[in-house]
């Protein structure tokens, strides 16, 4: 029986900092450095994070992390691949992430893709995520994807990868 891959999307998939970099340039002016913002949330680093999260557009440009396309093709190919993304507290996330899948991973199916509020009652064996409360609760073998939000956090209980190669040697 193939093992159950739970990866997320939003900072694993999706380069949703590089979005905010662009959207808070464009707003302000004001160009962040990525290297700038490690071991700060997002919502105290974007000042307009919830109005950009909140607009129509924006999950639906955001761009890809580097080497995530064949990465993931990568392990579809070689197990059963879920991508679960919290999508239903932004309400135009749904489509958007929907659609963005659709063009930028078009070997994902449908019943491939599960949109939710809360990852607690997802089951696999192993699942890739960029936020650690999503980890916390699973039963799995649990990667924490490094962003600059979660960049301090030390715990055993995660194998941290920086990269999609990174994944790619540990699975």
């Amino acid at each position: 029986m193939k093992l159950q891959i739970l990866v997320d999307m939003d900072g694993v998939l999706a380069d949703v900092y590089a979005q905010f970099i662009k959207m808070e340039y464009e707003e302000t002016g004001v160009k962040l450095k990525i290297d700038d913002l490690y071991g700060r949330k997002e919502e105290e680093v974007f000042p307009s994070f919830q109005r950009h999260v909140r607009n129509k557009g924006f999950f639906a440009a955001v761009p890809l992390i580097k080497d995530s396309v064949e990465g993931l093709k990568y392990l579809n190919d070689k197990y059963n691949v879920l991508i679960v993304s919290s999508a239903t507290e932004f309400p135009d996330s749904l489509t958007e992430k929907l659609r963005w899948l659709n063009i930028n991973f078009p070997f994902i199916s449908w019943q491939q893709m599960i949109f939710c509020g809360r990852k607690d009652s997802i089951v696999g064996d192993i699942m890739i995520d960029d936020h650690p409360k999503n980890l916390k609760t699973f039963d799995g073998r649990k990667i924490l994807f490094t962003q600059p939000h979660n960049a301090n956090i030390r715990d055993e209980n995660y194998e941290r990868v920086l990269t999609w190669k990174d994944i790619l040697k540990l699975i």
